[in-house]
């Protein structure tokens, strides 16, 4: 699950993002206005946790523009403005729950897990490829009837690899995305290899169907038949 913060207090962005890493969600931080429009307007989300004041552009004028555009993306406003107005406003404009600062964590995770269930429509929690099938809510993978016991590293690899099905994904691209390594001394190419080498052997098992399949010196395609 991808999820956009758009938080300009700094210290409350890096508690919210630490923490929904740990519960295994990819997250994505924008700390101005700006940035968190750009962001939401040009990349793909799950969820967006949404502050209202911000410098640049207010979360209510991102939030508007979303919904302008047909963006069905499910918001929850975490704000500190509390007033039943301002609840009122953020609402109409299409916001989906709305929480007021400071805040219960355990709440939080409850109300993104009921949003994610119910705010998308359901083929976008579910990635499949051919037998292959992604429960992006409770975190299953299953191969047919089998399922996959992947470790929180694998399944975000294999979510990866999922949403770009048929393309070709390189290292490099694992890295910044999936390792969240954009600027490193040495390269994670090894460590990719072998947790791809892993993840093959826990999806592509005998008597399956080739799913992942490796580009020689460029990166990794999942997709049916042969790349």
């Amino acid at each position: 699950m991808r999820n956009l913060v758009v938080e300009d207090e700094r210290k409350l962005a890096e508690v919210l993002s630490a923490a929904l890493r740990a519960e295994h969600y990819d997250v994505v931080v924008a700390p101005t206005g700006e940035d968190g429009f750009f962001r939401a307007n040009a990349e793909a989300f799950d969820l967006v946790i949404l502050d209202l004041m911000l410098p640049g552009r207010s979360g209510l004028e991102i939030l508007q523009t979303l919904r302008q555009r047909y963006l069905q993306t499910p918001v929850l406003i975490l704000t500190a403005r509390d007033g039943v107005e301002d609840r009122v406003t953020g609402l109409d404009l299409g916001a989906d729950d709305y929480l007021v600062k400071p805040f219960a964590f355990p709440e939080l995770l409850a109300r993104i897990r009921a949003l994610l269930r119910r705010g998308r429509p359901s083929e976008t929690l579910r990635l499949k490829a051919a037998d292959l099938e992604l429960d992006l809510v409770s975190r299953r993978a299953v191969r047919g009837q089998r399922l996959l016991d992947l470790t929180a590293r694998e399944f975000e690899l294999l979510e990866y690899l999922l949403r770009h099905q048929g393309h070709l994904v390189s290292r490099e691209m694992l890295a910044r995305e999936v390792w969240r390594e954009e600027r490193r001394a040495t390269p994670l190419d090894n460590v990719i290899d072998v947790q791809m080498t892993r993840l093959r052997r826990k999806v592509d098992t005998e008597g399956n169907e080739r799913l992942l399949h490796t580009v020689r010196g460029v990166g990794f395609v999942l997709r049916e038949g042969e790349p």
